[in-house]
């Protein structure tokens, strides 16, 4: 009889704990997603206050692209595109210089031995654990001292702008991809260069027409999340900035500052489209290139 109820009690106990699993996860998904459901709802609303519901319209998002700028209104539409240019044109070019370093970085880490391997490991990783504020304003310290010190030898004036934004993400984007292609090169067969080194490949040769091809997929994962971590990025580009060089991240934060309107949520909202586009196709592309390997 005991035994008979202390199974029930077990079984009760495993039922409670699942149960408990499952409302911590709809919990935590909840007030994670909540807050986003809400900003993308709103960006459809007819009035210019958030907090009141007047109905459904795509006059936000209208306005964005014809040209058309409301009255009164503390931004003009000719400010976002120009945002968005800075945006657009720190993503890419911190993302080709990233993706480039990062795959020589993974290469180096997995395939050969050196001195300082660990401390380079170590440093690799520390981009991605210290706070995005510390490393903003450690960032910022460096090239006033820079900056200083250029202006002390030659006399010439330097400033903070669109260069040092792209620095800025060049430097907590390379550990991200090459994580992720470190992880890529891990996964492959050494039978496969051993295969064409006796077919009488080089290493040049080896790496462009076996090597490179097999880990391409890993490499464009690493671009792509690259990508979307220096389009989304503010708190870094907010101490790296300078006069001209304001990206959308920043110009939302500003528009902020002087009023919330649906126009914000509209600009919001497509970010967030860009970003949910380039991670999946990041994730599909991993997903993809481990299904041809195996």
């Amino acid at each position: 009889m005991l035994h008979k109820n202390k199974k029930r009690f077990d079984l009760m106990l495993r039922k409670l704990g699942k149960i408990g699993i499952g409302l911590n996860t709809v919990f935590g998904l909840v007030f994670l997603y909540l807050p986003i459901l809400i900003l993308v709802i709103y960006s459809f609303n007819v009035s210019r206050f958030n907090s009141v519901w007047r109905g459904f319209t795509f006059n936000w998002y209208k306005s964005l692209f014809s040209g058309v700028t409301e009255e009164n209104a503390q931004f003009t539409n000719a400010m976002v595109w120009t945002a968005l240019q800075n945006s657009l044109i720190v993503a890419f070019t911190s993302t080709f210089l990233s993706t480039l370093l990062g795959t020589l970085l993974a290469l180096a880490l997995e395939r050969f031995k050196f001195r300082g391997k660990n401390i380079i490991e170590g440093l690799v990783i520390l981009p991605m654990i210290i706070p995005e504020i510390t490393m903003g304003i450690s960032l910022l310290v460096f090239f006033s001292l820079i900056f200083q010190l250029i202006n002390t030898l030659t006399g010439i004036r330097l400033v903070l702008g669109i260069p040092t934004v792209i620095i800025g993400h060049i430097a907590f984007s390379i550990s991200f991809v090459t994580i992720v292609v470190r992880g890529r090169i891990a996964e492959l067969d050494s039978s496969l260069e051993e295969a064409a080194w006796d077919l009488g490949a080089d290493e040049w040769q080896t790496f462009k027409r076996v090597i490179l091809p097999l880990i391409m997929p890993g490499i464009i994962s690493a671009a792509l999340l690259a990508f979307t971590l220096s389009l989304d990025d503010f708190v870094i580009t907010f101490f790296t900035t300078g006069v001209g060089s304001t990206t959308l991240p920043l110009f939302v934060y500003g528009m902020i500052r002087f009023s919330i309107s649906p126009a914000i949520n509209a600009i919001s909202t497509l970010i967030l489209l860009v970003s949910l586009i380039l991670v999946t196709s990041s994730l599909m592309l991993q997903q993809k290139s481990k299904a041809r390997y195996y």
